[in-house]
């Protein structure tokens, strides 16, 4: 459960600390409409990722930053386009049943530009495509933004996911390769889901046959005692599931598998309201990440528990330097403490800040009705 002090923060400067972070967020937004995952952490500088792009367009979007989420959705529908042979290849290779090696799939983080980056990384994911197909449609739905300009690029997110939604891919943390973890699953069926209305023929069909099959998938193999398991297969919960409960939407929060894994993360990954991934984190000792106590606030509003929502979000905002800056995770609570010098002898101090961080603290302050209570 959640520990709130009395000195928690007002409604009043939550939502300014809202407001801070989508400065924050369009100030570092690169010209090319790229949100960079962190201005100064070694190993992310200079990348974007469609997954926390995608989240953190999203949190914009819902905070009222129409143009910049405009800006990124055009960076990720360029990128697309520009790729639309190796798409075809994919596509053609996998109704073959000769599907292309992990090393030809696309990226899962590209440079400003569009490129793929020098360096080596663990690059093969899906749920960034499927992720962002939600996010485009949800910030078309909220502003009544036309999506017709980014149709081509949707189309081929949609193909491109349809050929290759059953293979095992990195999750949302590039560990497991060999898994098929359930909360990409979730984020592609929420993707294709959001867009088929602009689909039609073959491709529509496509798409809806591919979330009903993703669907029947999780409900047989992805559970574990009612809630969803990190992948196929596994008892564990990953707290990225909270995903597929809320924002996502793929299981209502009030339903029974969305209760289910509500509780399971509340539970085990839930520390005084600081979230760790899972329980067997060491990625710099495996602290509590600011992102994923949002995500579980998601969560328990989508099941009516506001308070405890609000609860999530004050200690998300607990987490902000003094200039406003929210990091990927916090040291207050390690479950590994030996192996966090270890990262920061590799890669230096906790990304500061995440815009991802940013991103999810905007989406719920939104979603709590804190815009304009500055």
């Amino acid at each position: 459960m959640t520990a709130v002090e009395s000195s928690a923060p007002t409604l009043p400067e939550l939502a300014a600390l809202a407001d801070t972070s989508l400065d924050t967020i369009v100030s570092l937004q690169d010209p090319s409409g790229a949100y960079p995952a962190s201005p100064t952490f070694s190993a992310y500088r200079g990348y974007s990722w469609f997954r926390d792009g995608a989240f953190i367009a999203d949190g914009v979007s819902a905070w009222g930053g129409v143009d910049s989420a405009n800006r990124f959705h055009a960076w990720c529908s360029r990128i697309l386009v520009s790729r639309r042979e190796q798409i075809g290849r994919i596509v053609e290779a996998a109704a073959a049943g000769t599907p292309v090696p992990d090393a030809e799939m696309l990226p899962t983080r590209f440079t400003f530009a569009g490129g793929e980056g020098a360096d080596e990384w663990w690059d093969f994911q899906l749920d960034g495509y499927g992720t962002w197909l939600w996010a485009v449609v949800e910030h078309g739905n909220r502003h009544a933004v036309e999506l017709a300009p980014w149709q081509d690029a949707i189309d081929l997110a949609v193909d491109y996911l349809v050929s290759s939604w059953r293979r095992p891919c990195f999750d949302w943390w590039e560990e497991r390769a060999e898994e098929v973890h359930v909360s990409t699953l979730g984020c592609i069926a929420a993707g294709l889901a959001a867009v088929g209305p602009t689909l039609t023929g073959e491709r529509a069909l496509a798409a809806r046959l591919a979330v009903q099959e993703i669907r029947a998938l999780i409900r047989q193999d992805g559970l574990s005692n009612g809630h969803l398991s990190k992948w196929i297969g596994s008892p564990e919960v990953d707290a990225s599931l909270l995903s597929v409960i809320r924002p996502l939407g793929v299981f209502p929060a009030d339903g029974s598998i969305g209760t289910e894994t509500i509780a399971a993360i509340d539970s085990q990954l839930n520390v005084d309201g600081g979230v760790h991934r899972y329980l067997a984190d060491t990625f710099f000792g495996g602290g509590q990440w600011p992102l994923l106590s949002c995500f579980l606030g998601l969560a328990l509003l989508g099941a009516g528990d506001r308070d405890r929502a609000l609860d999530q979000l004050r200690w998300a905002a607990s987490t902000a330097t003094p200039e406003g800056d929210l990091p990927e995770q916090v040291d207050r609570h390690l479950l590994a403490p030996h192996m966090r010098q270890e990262w920061v002898d590799r890669w230096g101090t906790v990304a500061t800040p995440l815009l991802w961080s940013h991103g999810m603290y905007l989406r719920l302050a939104a979603d709590l009705g804190l815009r304009g209570a500055a």
